[in-house]
């Protein structure tokens, strides 16, 4: 995996950024409308060479990647350029590519910084209108007729109708110009359509930069609009909208980068990314620019804010190709019906998603473990629950130190590095035994060896590490939901003792465990943050009592309540009133990405192998444009998903700055998964409703599970306003 911006494409970037943001500023956007073209612009990228870095060398180009001239495109569409660009960079790559005399004829005259060239993005018919970006202004058309590649040179300037968003957009009737068969035969084909992918994947990277900046003006407005004597962006009715379609938009940003590494390592599913891809960022932009438009209010609707000019190109952009909903139905043929595409070459690609192979001596030993013990045939093998636990396997791993491999051996580990941790991890995503008991209570292992007393650190830590005691969560209580620190349990210092009464929700894990995690009110005098207190207390304690609690997952979690709970200060984390310093350190490691575009993909895999012999109107299920297209939104949700969750683990390992990025990661990928599971529960009714461990049993599991996952580690309100405060820069929301 590498998700960091290459060093060689940092100073390209930082190139692109600073040009356009200089010669595409909203005055001479504002001039150029409202055709939408800016010559002079035209001239200096001409002059940059920039609508020549996809051509051949020995065209005469730059050859550059198509990463590369993606990063470009984000920086046009962040300020709108108003130039043909995606469209006269494909063109000239086409030439390049089937070269001939014409070809180099045209290259030469696009040279000249006055002759512009662009492309007709559908099939031609003579006679046959079509609109053309670029068009009212261009010398020549480059087009595709179904077996010849022509450049037509209108007899006269094109009609430039006014349209929604300028674009100097022209019809172009063919047959009306002079003709210049550029080449023809298979070739040309294979080549036209390579480019037409290619411009998706361009304009999709332009849509993402337009997306971004749209966000990113609308959040600067909102800490500057006072209104109710604060910030109309501590206001969660503007901050959450803002928040998630910048993880939207951050996610078109990773889908991009996850298509391009689909096409680099051919893929069978490339093509059906492209066309994912190039729906997802039209469906982001349109959006995120409404969202905008409504922070804004009555201002943003005027000609003088700069946020209607981002509102008008981000449909116009999209639709020039026709509704852009289209492409999700190409893309479940291309997915489910092998429908051929044409990818374009990328060229160098330094980014990918590829997970690393961590092969180490204890993941071995791990698999040996789990080879040995696990039981495939166990009716709850798999389960993410705690009922799944499997005692014979988790103290085998202790007996072994490979519970928690990096712990000192000390206390019970093997001093392992990263690498054997991980292959130790890998062993068990392998094996298919989630282990949630293990990661609760490595998180109460790691705090009593940060904050612990030495004499707690002695009692539990090997413990822990043998596998013969686990360790709960007592954070969530019934009138505090997500926000864990309006905690009332309260924790009242008595000489050497602590006296806890109170009670706790969702405390799952509470019937196998041997301590719960408690966080406590110790200063009920102070702002709530600040009289916090954590403990790592013994459930066999006297005045502890657990009481089942049965969802209809077929999850059991539980409520535990606290009587006269009498604890030495030896079970205290922490320093007194700092529990939101532990605490901190405790949520880190809880709210990390999100893994349920797993889930997404076998729900797809069930439906979609149900719809191949499944009848409906005369046609198998399949078969249908409804099936392809909703299919497609499910496998395209869950490459974003798996795409944000892998920027956020790469953000870690690499130690960049996190603006959120797990929290980003759950949000989507959690809302992406209650919505698809709704949707394919319904395309597959009736027979989803039948429960079962197999099938289209995964949907209706998946509909249940899905359901609790927007609270599993923080709701996803919480996060929402994490993402936008650390993402976005917005004032801390209130509701």
């Amino acid at each position: 995996m590498q998700l960091s911006l290459p060093n060689d494409s940092v100073p390209v970037k930082e190139m692109f950024e600073r040009f356009f943001a200089t010669e595409s500023t909203s005055e001479r956007i504002r001039a150029a409308e409202p055709i939408g073209f800016d010559p002079a612009l035209w001239r200096e990228l001409i002059a940059l060479d920039l609508p020549f870095m996809r051509m051949s060398e020995k065209a005469g180009g730059s050859a550059m990647s198509l990463f590369d001239a993606c990063l470009m495109m984000e920086q046009a569409g962040r300020r709108l350029a108003s130039v043909p660009l995606a469209e006269s960079v494909v063109a000239l790559r086409i030439l390049g590519e089937l070269g001939g005399d014409v070809a180099t004829q045209w290259i030469e005259q696009v040279r000249d910084g006055e002759s512009v060239l662009t492309i007709a993005l559908h099939p031609t018919v003579t006679g046959k209108p079509q609109l053309v970006t670029g068009g009212a202004v261009a010398k020549g058309i480059l087009s595709f007729n179904g077996t010849e590649v022509t450049i037509e040179v209108p007899s006269q300037a094109l009609e430039a109708p006014a349209t929604l968003g300028g674009s100097a957009i022209g019809v172009f009737v063919p047959g009306q110009g002079k003709r210049l068969v550029v080449a023809s035969g298979e070739q040309a084909k294979k080549v036209w359509a390579a480019g037409i992918e290619e411009w998706k994947i361009l304009t999709a990277a332009a849509l993402v930069g337009l997306s971004r900046e749209a966000l990113t003006m609308a959040a600067e407005y909102a800490c500057e609009r006072i209104a109710f004597g604060q910030p109309i962006g501590a206001n969660q009715g503007i901050s959450h909208p803002l928040a998630v379609d910048v993880i939207d938009a951050d996610g078109g940003a990773m889908l991009l980068w996850w298509t391009l590494d689909a096409i680099a390592n051919k893929r069978d599913d490339a093509g059906a990314n492209i066309s994912g891809l190039y729906w997802w960022a039209s469906r982001t932009a349109r959006n995120s620019v409404a969202h905008a438009i409504q922070t804004f209010g009555g201002y943003g609707l005027t000609i003088e804010y700069d946020i209607q000019l981002y509102h008008r190109r981000a449909k116009s952009w999209a639709q020039v190709y026709g509704d852009p909903n289209t492409e999700l139905t190409r893309a479940g043929r291309r997915l489910l019906l092998n429908e051929p595409v044409t990818l374009p070459d990328v060229g160098l690609l330094e980014v990918n998603f590829e997970a690393p192979t961590f092969t180490h001596p204890l993941g071995d030993e791990a698999r040996a473990i789990y080879s040995a013990l696990l039981d495939p045939e166990r009716e709850d093998f798999g389960e993410q629950n705690f009922e799944a636990h499997n005692w014979d396997v988790h103290r085998a791993l202790g007996k072994a130190g490979l519970l928690y491999p990096d712990w000192p051996s000390k206390w019970g580990g093997r001093d392992a590095d990263s690498d054997a941790s991980k292959a130790c991890m890998a062993a068990a995503a392998e094996a298919g035994y989630a282990g949630l008991a293990r990661g609760v209570t490595s998180m109460a292992g790691v705090l009593t060896q940060k904050f612990g007393q030495a004499e707690l650190q002695e009692e539990v830590l090997r413990a822990f590490a043998s596998g013969e005691k686990t360790s709960c969560l007592g954070f969530t209580e019934p009138s505090g939901g997500s926000d864990v620190f309006a905690a009332k349990t309260r924790a009242v210092r008595d000489g050497d003792e602590w006296v806890i009464n109170g009670q706790k929700m969702f405390t799952s894990g509470a019937e196998l465990a041997s301590y719960v995690l408690l966080l406590t009110r110790t200063d009920p005098d102070v702002p709530k943050h600040k009289g916090l207190t954590l403990f790592l207390v013994p459930l066999d304690h006297p005045g502890i009592e657990i009481q089942p609690i049965h969802t209809f997952m077929d999850e059991l979690t539980n409520a535990t309540f606290y009587a006269d709970v009498r604890i030495p200060d030896r079970y205290r984390l922490g320093e007194v009133n700092s529990g939101v310093k532990t605490m901190s350190a405790a949520l880190s490691m809880e709210q990390g990405g999100s893994y349920y575009h797993f889930q997404m993909r076998d729900m797809l895999d069930a439906v979609a192998e149900w719809a191949k012999s499944e009848e409906r109107d005369g046609a198998t299920v399949i078969e249908h444009p409804d099936t392809l297209s909703r299919l497609a939104r499910v496998f395209t949700q869950a490459n974003v998903s798996e795409s944000l969750n892998a920027r956020a683990q790469w953000t870690q390992v690499a130690g960049e700055t996190d603006f959120a990025y797990g929290p980003a990661s759950k949000v989507f990928s959690t809302q992406a998964f209650i919505d698809n599971s709704a949707d394919l529960l319904d395309l597959a009714a009736p027979a989803s409703m039948i429960r079962s461990h197999k099938g289209l049993g995964v949907v209706e599991k998946g509909y249940r599970h899905s359901s609790a996952t927007s609270v599993y580690g923080g709701t996803s309100e919480v996060l929402r306003s994490m993402v936008a405060e650390r993402r976005l820069g917005l004032p801390r929301s209130r509701s």
